[in-house]
This record gives structure tokens, sequence and C-alpha cells, in this order.
């Protein structure tokens, strides 16, 4: 058992600039237009107690230099979030993953067709892996053609092609469709079922269970509001070849043209998608997403009285974020934001930060209050792989915890020779 022990981090007024000390570590941060700061922060590195025990090392990483000093002077004035008229909902920041807006975001709710965005992660993966292609064709078996719900119209003895199929899950939220997709990828439902859950677990969808692929009622299929943003914003990131078919408005099979239920395609033209979902007891449900340059949010909105609510609702969580919160890039995928002491090492030091692009996402105008430490447990000995967690950035907003993340190693340092 390691004692430890968190130093005072200096103030940024405090920070004399030493530029050619090898203990400072010049870090840029980037605007949200991506143009770098006119004045880099330098970091510092508290070693006023160097302990060969656990050690807790804090950097204060004064954020200022990222925005211009008028930001804070007259902020703007931030409304209370909208009061929806659902069961609950979530609006989430797609590149800083934060939750701007949260209203019983954990609570248990039945996905109706929203099962099906994890269906289509699963084809998409299936498609990635070459284990099925899209010109491959599937006969509807006769649980698919049988099931209840909405139907591609799918005709036992005619053919599909996987790529229509899934037109037709995604934009008619065929449940014959749905099936068959996931019998080609998994040979029946019931091992389908089996994978939806264990990619679950791996996505850390810890409030959410399914029983089918297609969404229907069962006691035991459940998820959360936050678990959909989540897997929302994974097919987003994950499959960009396939998301835009999120975005089509109709589609034609078997001579019967059906429209995307997601109203909000026709009403706002920077919505790109994603899903609708319905069943008596759910009520109406929503995943909207939308792209105003540079930023995306994603909505969830469940349980609402009719299909035009739930447009509605959706349309209001998307505004409030575009209007009363901004995101903003601090650090770019590889960029050193400390170089740590590392012990018994072939080199001395290891550099810390990110393997990909940081955003963090804060009220319109208080970005510029945002302020930072890094924490590194010490003594850090090698060997350090490529990637290893080695510290926690941590951000307050005015003196209150605004979030922490994970910094990891940049590159490999190997024990040094003897």
């Amino acid at each position: 058992h390691h004692r430890c022990r968190q130093h005072r981090p200096t103030a940024p007024s405090e920070m004399p600039i030493h530029r050619a000390a090898p203990s400072w570590n010049e870090a840029r941060i980037l605007a949200h237009d991506g143009a770098p700061a006119q004045h880099p922060p330098i970091i510092r590195v508290l070693r006023r107690h160097r302990l060969m025990k656990q050690l807790l090392l804090a950097l204060i990483l004064p954020l200022l230099a990222v925005f211009p000093a008028a930001a804070d002077t007259k902020a703007p004035l931030i409304p209370a979030p909208p009061a929806l008229s659902a069961r609950s909902w979530i609006l989430i920041d797609w590149q800083s993953r934060q939750p701007l807006v949260v209203k019983d975001a954990d609570k248990r709710v039945e996905p109706a067709s929203l099962t099906k965005l994890m269906t289509a992660w699963l084809v998409f993966d299936a498609l990635k892996q070459k284990r099925i292609s899209l010109d491959q064709v599937m006969t509807v078996s006769d649980r698919g053609y049988r099931a209840e719900g909405s139907r591609m119209f799918l005709e036992p003895r005619i053919p599909a092609t996987i790529e229509d199929l899934m037109k037709g899950m995604i934009v008619q939220s065929g449940n014959d469709a749905t099936i068959t997709l996931a019998e080609a990828v998994a040979g029946s439902e019931t091992t389908f079922v089996d994978l939806m859950n264990k990619t679950a677990q791996r996505m850390g969808l810890a409030g959410t269970h399914f029983m089918n692929s297609t969404g229907l009622p069962n006691a035991q299929h459940y998820t959360t509001a936050r678990d959909l943003a989540t897997l929302a914003a994974n097919i987003i990131r994950d499959f960009p070849e396939h998301f835009p078919l999120y975005s089509m408005r109709e589609f034609k099979y078997n001579n019967i043209t059906q429209y995307n239920r997601n109203r909000l395609l026709l009403i706002d033209p920077h919505v790109d998608g994603l899903k609708t979902g319905f069943t008596e007891s759910a009520g109406y449900c929503l995943i909207a997403t939308a792209k105003r340059a540079p930023r995306r949010l994603i909505s969830v909105v469940l349980g609402t009285a009719s299909d035009s609510a739930r447009a509605q609702e959706s349309l209001k969580l998307l505004n409030y974020g575009f209007q009363f919160y901004e995101t903003v890039r601090l650090y770019t995928k590889g960029q050193t934001v400390s170089a740590l002491r590392v012990y018994k090492g072939a080199d001395s030091e290891v550099k810390a930060g990110f393997m990909e692009d940081f955003h963090i996402s804060a009220p319109l105008g208080t970005a510029a209050r945002l302020k930072a430490t890094l924490e590194s447990v010490q003594p850090l000995i090698a060997p350090v792989e490529a990637g290893n967690r080695i510290g926690t950035l941590k951000l307050t907003l005015d003196g209150k915890p605004w979030g922490e993340y994970p910094v990891v190693a940049l590159e490999t340092v190997r024990i040094a020779n003897i």
C-alpha cells in the first residue's frame, strides 16, 4: 500500500517561464476553429517533494491561453435546458462525448425499434470483416416473414440483397428485413442476440440487455437513453461509409414506397439521422443527430405521446445545444501534454497525451474559465508501453469538477540496459 500525496498546483500567474529548463514542456492547445493558440501554455511538473514511493504529480494547464481575454467579460446568459414532454432524454456532443442535457438518462426503458441500431452495428461490422457482402442475397425465413410490426414486405421465395435489406431495416424499420439480416450474420436470430449482448458489454452499455433483433416488447429487453446515445455515436464513428443510409427519406421495394419516419429529415436540413421507435408501451421515441459545421450533436428522446411530439421535442434539444454550448479542441492526436519522469528506463522521460483529438464542451462563453491539472502516478517505472494510461486530466469550471479524462503514453520506453 503506497501513500499518495497531491501537490497544490502552482497558479498560472506564479509560474515563471524558463523555456530552456528541462522540467518544463510546452504544449500547444488549439482553439475551436483548429488554429493554434496565440500564446501556447507552459506546463510545469511540480517536483517539490520527490518521493520514491507512489506519488501523485500535479501539472497545471493554464487553458486561458486558448481563448480571447474578452470572452470572459461579456459571457452570454445561458437559459435553463428545455423541459420536454417525454419520459427520459439526453443530448451529447459527438466530438467530446459529453452529455449537455440529461433527464433520467440512466432509467431503464423499452427501446422499441431503436434496438435496430445495435442490429445495424453488427451488420456493418460483418460487412467490414467481409463475412457478408452487399450483393449477397438472402431469402426471408418463415420466422422473418411472420414477424409482427413494421415490414419491408419481403416475399418468401424472392431473395433480396443485403444492401436492400439494410435499407429496409433502416429506412422502413422492417422487422422482416431485420430478422433476415440477423440470420445472414449469425445463422439464427437467437445466436445474433447473443452477439448483440456481448457487443453491448464491450461498448460499456451497462444498462442494456437484448432479447431480439427488432425491439419487439419483452420484459428482459431494455436499455437507457445514455446507452443509446453511446451506441449512436459509435455507429457514426465506426461506419461513416454506411451512416448516410440514415438520411434516406424513402425506399421503394416490391413496388411499395415507404418513407423514413424521422420527420426531422424534412424539418431541419442539418439533421442526417438516425432512428425512430414506437410501441404502445415504449411510446414514440427518436434518436436524432445534426451537424452544424464543425459540430455534431446527438439527441435521444424517449416516451413521447406522438410522432410529431418526438420530432419537436428532439428539435428543442438540438437547438439548445447548438445555441448555448461550444466545443473546443484542447489537444490534437499525438500532441504532447507533458513529458513525465520514467525510472529505470532507456529514456528518462515519456511523452504523455491523447491517442485521438481531445475535445471539451462547455456552456457558451465559459470555456475561458476552464482550468485543468494533470495527475500522474509516480514513480513511473519502465517498461512503459505506448497507449498505457499514465495519468488523468482533471478539468474544473468555476471551481466545480467538469470532467476527468485518461492520459496515455504516446511512446514506448524500454527497460534500460544494465
